[in-house]
């Protein structure tokens, strides 16, 4: 995987998360048909850019809701 590929992905996952307000790892990796490591790699490059809020979901402590900054 080459950083053009990673900055594809990454914005496949962008696109998705503006869709929807905020979205579960779980609902981006089913939204977006990317694999686990496609799906880690453009959240990292998302984070990296300041353009995602990755937090711990309140009801269920193992899964993760991935929302945009908003600016």
């Amino acid at each position: 995987m080459n950083t053009e590929v990673i900055g594809t992905n990454a914005g496949t996952v962008w696109v998705a998360l503006n869709t929807a307000d905020a979205l579960g790892l779980k609902q981006l990796k089913k939204i977006t048909k990317l694999k686990d490591k496609e799906v880690f790699a453009a959240l990292g490059w998302l984070a990296r850019e300041g353009k995602i809020n990755i937090d711990v979901d309140p009801e269920d402590e193992k899964e993760y809701i991935i929302t945009l900054v908003q600016e």
